[in-house]
């Protein structure tokens, strides 16, 4: 599986941004897709995921209730809807694919990555 994460951009707080992610490969309608992001200093955080059939999504605290995820596996394409944005969400944004929806908040347990989207939040 590959996959290439775009629609990052500058937008100013309280502003919504929709990235995606183009996954190729035959199987991937069988692996769970998760969106972690990376800020300067820090360490690569869970953002949120949605398991290979769409019918399970998961949260981190932090974008609960602002962020969406989806998927549309006949197009081989996942989204994160991002709504009332704060700087605090300015990272670079990463999609990755994996087998496991238990382990869905583990960075490690992802076989496959994007290159990254860089999302800048404004005040």
């Amino acid at each position: 599986v590959q996959l290439q994460a775009s629609g990052g951009g500058l937008v100013q707080a309280g502003g919504s941004l929709r990235l995606s992610c183009a996954a190729s490969g035959r199987t991937f309608s069988n692996y769970n897709m998760g969106w972690f992001r990376q800020a300067p200093g820090k360490e690569r955080e869970f953002v949120a995921a949605i398991d290979w059939s769409g019918s399970r999504t998961d949260y981190a605290d932090s974008v609960w209730g602002r962020f969406t995820a989806s998927r549309d596996s006949a197009e081989k394409m996942v989204y994160l809807q991002m709504n009332s944005l704060k700087p605090e969400d300015s990272a670079v944004y990463y999609c990755a694919a994996g087998r496991s929806w238990v382990a869905r908040t583990s960075a490690t347990r992802y076989d496959y990555w994007g290159q990254g989207t860089q999302v800048t939040v404004s005040s």
